[in-house]
């Protein structure tokens, strides 16, 4: 793609079944729980992009015998019952926001030393309320410049579990941190949530993988956790669902063109909260047919405006954003403060870029309204070395030409081969056009 992805439009509605890979959220915690699980667990379906590769990689470092095998999507785990077999090691987390979150934690149960660092921008996000959790707790844990951001270091510790009081307005990453660590602490884990939780459906996620897993866990209403002591984790083979964000793409490219795409292997019993971006598109007047283990969205001839609270399921904010400049009125999507902390300021760079395709954005500390537009202007669309800015508005070009992205290659993050997928799914677009060529 030499650094500029030209998006080419489609010439009629797009249909077809598209082709997700596994869910980067469920792999990242699978690979944890795994870790601190006695025995060898097999993951399979998992996802093999830059964040999975990074988190095996520091797990690795910290001990754990880790064997990959891409071409069958299967990681095999060597559990270590709770124990951090390196007494020291150099972690680095690249802009990976889950490995840098767990990994944290899970150092914390270590009797060595270990550091823990990532690119420019992940030295700029936000950790202090996990830090002051895993010091509730007994971990020796500090931000090295004193600031609340990464590098952070942790050394010998006595973390033994307890009573902790966690805030859930930051992020949803601080208390699956906890969790996960607490059924191998020797007096597991009574959590106090205070505050509004942000992104629920990843700790409803954290937790019922917990479960799976062995761990015995009261969770209620999520206002308070309850994890009994030592009750570990079991050695198992554990399926990965696709990655519902990623799924959000391709469903996204059916409303814009009219089209039908199907998803299987995501249905009514998923575990990610983001299945629940077709329950959007529904409102916008997709035609949505849910099924135990597939989705699938038929696009309207017209989408229409929505005013959503997309607080449970952020990662799917920028597709919204990449489709309703298409709609007949305007999109107001609110709570979403946290996408200021994210692989970039997505909040931002989302009424840059929009702004740059000749749309009206007003911006909302906590979200955005985006106007209808008629004709949008050719543009190369900036992307922030953040994977989503990439694959949200190559949906845009489908509708509007003369749309390019650049550095298309940071989707490696979570979705490596994205573009030939999309580009397999919109050949029933194209066909026609290019058969008459």
């Amino acid at each position: 793609m030499n650094g500029i992805y030209e998006v080419r439009p489609v010439s009629s509605p797009i249909k077809g079944v598209a082709r997700v890979p596994g869910s980067k959220s469920i792999t990242n915690r699978a690979l944890v729980l795994a870790a601190l699980a006695d025995g060898q667990s097999t993951i399979q379906g998992a996802l093999f992009a830059e964040d999975t590769l990074i988190m095996a990689e520091c797990l690795r470092r910290l001990g754990f015998t880790i064997e990959a095998h891409e071409a069958n999507d299967t990681f095999y785990v060597h559990g270590a019952g709770g124990i951090i077999p390196a007494e020291a090691a150099e972690l680095f987390t690249g802009n990976s926001g889950t490995t840098m979150r767990f990994l944290t934690a899970l150092c914390a149960l270590g009797k060595g030393s270990y550091r823990l660092d990532g690119v420019e921008r992940m030295r700029q996000r936000p950790i202090q309320d996990l830090l002051v959790a895993l010091r509730q707790l007994g971990a020796n844990v500090e931000s090295e410049l004193g600031n609340g951001c990464p590098p952070v270091h942790i050394g010998p510790g006595a973390i033994t579990g307890g009573s902790v009081r966690i805030k859930g307005t930051a992020s949803s990453q601080f208390i699956s941190a906890i969790l996960m660590i607490a059924p191998v602490l020797p007096h597991g884990l009574h959590a106090a949530i205070e505050g509004a939780l942000v992104s629920r459906p990843y700790v409803e996620m954290t937790v019922r993988m917990m479960r799976e897993w062995g761990a015995q866990v009261d969770a209620g209403d999520l206002s308070a956790i309850r994890v009994e002591p030592s009750c570990g984790y079991r050695a198992r083979t554990y399926c990965v669902e696709p990655d519902a964000s990623a799924a959000s793409y391709f469903f996204a490219a059916a409303a814009v063109t009219g089209g039908e795409v199907k998803v299987e292997g995501l249905g009514t019993a998923s575990l990610q909260g983001d299945v629940a971006f077709v329950d959007v598109l529904e409102q916008m007047g997709c035609t949505v047919i849910r099924r135990e283990h597939s989705i699938e969205v038929k696009g309207p001839a017209q989408l229409s405006g929505v005013n959503v609270d997309m607080n449970a399921i952020p990662d799917t904010v920028m597709t919204l954003a990449a489709i309703a400049p298409f709609a007949t009125s305007p999109t107001t999507i609110r709570n979403v403060e946290n996408l200021h902390y994210k692989e970039t300021d997505r909040l931002a760079a989302l009424v840059t870029e929009l702004t740059r395709l000749g749309v009206s954005v007003d911006a909302h500390f906590d979200g955005l309204t985006i106007h209808p537009a008629p004709r949008l202007r050719p543009a190369q669309v900036d992307t922030y070395d953040d994977h989503r800015m990439a694959m949200s508005f190559a949906i845009t070009g489908l509708r509007a030409p003369g749309i390019a992205i650049r550095n298309p290659e940071c989707v490696t993050k979570t979705f490596p081969d994205y573009f030939r997928r999309l580009e397999e799914l919109c050949a029933s677009g194209r066909a026609f056009t290019e058969g008459d060529a």
